[in-house]
Order: C-alpha cells, then sequence, then structure tokens
C-alpha cells in the first residue's frame, strides 16, 4: 500500500502489503470454563517493527488484554506472531489495528483491549489503543 506525501515532497511511503507480512497464525486451546469470565493479560515489552517512512525500527510495548470466550491464544503462537512483525514495514496506527484484528479473528474473545505503547520519536510518545467487545 503506497501512500503518497504532498506532491512537492517528491516522497512514496510504502507499508509492507499484507499478504507480504508473513505473520504466523495464532493457535488456540479450549478454554474449559466458559461463562466463568477471567482477564488474561499479555505484555510484550520488546515489539519491534519498521517505519515506513524512515525505514527505522521502532521499538514498543505492546499490552493485549482479553477476556476468553470460547479459545485461548497459545502464548508460543502469539510470540512468534509478534517476533515476525520485526521485518514488517507498518505505522503505529495500522499495527494496533491488525493485531486486533488477528487476535479476534483467532480466538473470537468476549472483548481485548490492545494497547501499543511506542518509544519516544522525534521527541513525541505515540501511544496507540484499539478495542473490541463481542455484542
Amino acid at each position: 500500500m503506497a501512500t503518497e506525501v504532498p506532491e512537492h515532497s517528491g516522497v512514496i511511503i510504502e507499508e509492507t502489503p499484507l499478504e507480504e507480512m508473513n505473520l504466523p497464525q495464532l493457535d488456540t486451546f479450549q478454554y474449559k470454563h466458559k461463562g466463568n469470565e477471567i482477564n488474561v493479560s499479555f505484555t510484550c515489552p520488546e515489539f519491534t517493527a519498521i517505519c515506513p517512512f524512515s525505514d527505522f525500527p521502532d521499538f514498543a510495548t505492546i499490552t493485549i488484554d482479553y477476556i476468553p470466550n470460547e479459545l485461548c491464544v497459545e502464548l508460543k503462537s502469539l510470540k512468534l506472531y509478534i517476533n515476525a512483525f520485526r521485518s514488517v514495514k507498518i505505522f503505529h496506527e495500522h499495527v494496533v489495528n491488525r493485531i486486533l484484528e488477528d487476535f479476534v479473528r483467532a480466538c473470537d474473545p468476549i472483548s481485548v483491549d490492545i494497547e501499543g505503547d511506542f518509544n519516544i520519536r522525534g521527541n513525541i510518545k505515540t501511544v496507540i489503543r484499539a478495542s473490541y467487545r463481542k455484542e
């Protein structure tokens, strides 16, 4: 997906297309206590992706809080999935939404909140939050 910046800059910014991200599947296992709502929280303090504008790495702590419905996410698959972003060019806003969409697709939780707390870049601190609630 190429995004053009105003014509006078001559810069074209390209994110890695979804089909080229090669993100591994998030594996799940059966939650045996359906109806007993628990909150599961994951913190991934070493998240890295590539800035599509500068080609420099962006670092963040990704936090995932969810209430399982019938499935839970398996930790090794989550680790492999999160680490796969290291070679992906993607904006902060898009990576948090990508993780949210893939997480919901994998385990269909009752709810999930995802936060990307990105390291300071150019004197600006960025925190992105996205949520899903099952109807």
